[in-house]
Formats: C-alpha cells, sequence, structure tokens
C-alpha cells in the first residue's frame, strides 16, 4: 500500500509541477485533470472514500467545467484556433496519458486485490459529518474560498477582453 501511495503522490507532485510550467491552457488543464485523479486515489488509499469521491465530482469534474468554459470565452479568434491545431499534436499527449496510465494501472490493482476495504484503513467518514464540519466552524473559510473563484475568473475575462480590443 505505502508503494502505491508513494506512486500516486508522485504522480500528483509531477502532474502538478506540469500544470504550472505548461505554456498552454488546455495542456494544463489536463495536466491539472491527472493531479486531482491522483489526489483522490491518495485519499481513497487513505481510507476515505467519500473524500475521493468529492475530489473527483467537484474539482475534476465541475471545476474543470468552469475553467474550460473561461479557456472559450479567452481564445477567441482564428490565431487561437490554429495555435491550438498546431499545439494538439500527439506528443503533447504523452505527459498526461502515462500518467493517467499509471493512475489506472494502480486502481486496477487495488480493485483486483481488494486491497482497499473498510477494514484496510481508518474509519470511513459520512456525508454527514463532512457536512457538519464545512458547515459547522470552517464555514467562513468555505465560503471565503467559494467566494475567491469569483473575482479570478472576472479578471481573466477583463484581461483577455481588453487584450483583444487594444490588438
Amino acid at each position: 500500500m505505502m508503494v502505491l501511495f508513494y506512486l500516486s503522490a508522485s504522480v500528483a507532485v509531477l502532474a502538478t509541477l506540469l500544470f504550472v510550467v505548461s505554456p498552454n491552457a488546455v495542456h494544463a488543464l489536463l495536466n491539472l485533470i491527472v493531479s486531482f485523479v491522483a489526489i483522490a486515489l491518495i485519499l481513497l488509499l487513505l481510507g476515505a472514500p467519500f473524500a475521493a469521491a468529492l475530489e473527483i465530482i467537484i474539482y475534476a469534474g465541475a471545476i474543470m467545467v468552469l475553467f474550460v468554459f473561461l479557456i472559450m470565452m479567452l481564445h477567441v479568434g482564428p490565431t487561437s484556433v490554429e495555435q491550438e491545431r498546431r499545439l494538439l499534436g500527439v506528443r503533447i499527449w504523452w505527459g498526461p496519458a502515462v500518467l493517467a496510465l499509471i493512475l489506472v494501472a494502480e486502481v486496477g490493482f487495488l480493485i483486483v486485490t481488494g486491497a482497499v476495504t473498510a477494514e484496510s484503513g481508518p474509519r470511513p467518514i459520512d456525508p454527514q459529518e463532512v457536512g457538519l464540519v464545512l458547515l459547522g466552524p470552517y464555514v467562513v473559510g468555505v465560503e471565503l474560498a467559494s467566494i475567491l473563484l469569483l473575482p479570478g475568473i472576472l479578471g481573466a475575462y477583463y484581461l483577455g477582453r481588453r487584450r483583444r480590443e487594444g490588438s
């Protein structure tokens, strides 16, 4: 189990680094999705299946859709479409594909061996406990974190719009 944990952690760190240094927003998003899936696998290995499911649903699902819409709003025009076509070659997919295959192999190993069970880790947390913690003493932090998304999106839209009007 420790080998799988360290393998997932290294995939998460590597995918996050590729996300940070990627010059293209779409490629960065692919690496970020791989990073989120690796973090979900780490949570699953630590005995938190509900947190792992939330990681996939909220981060790899909903927030990634939000970022895709943001990229669609910012990259408008024939020059960016042609640039995307040039950059979407086969070799750019090797990094995220290899990292995703490592994660798929890990999940397959866990399923085949039955290594992740209710007895394999700490006691599972049910959704009611998560809600009580998030909306109890940490409600201000959760709300502030959700409010921070809106100015970031508006700022990116403003910067993208200003760049289009100037050119």
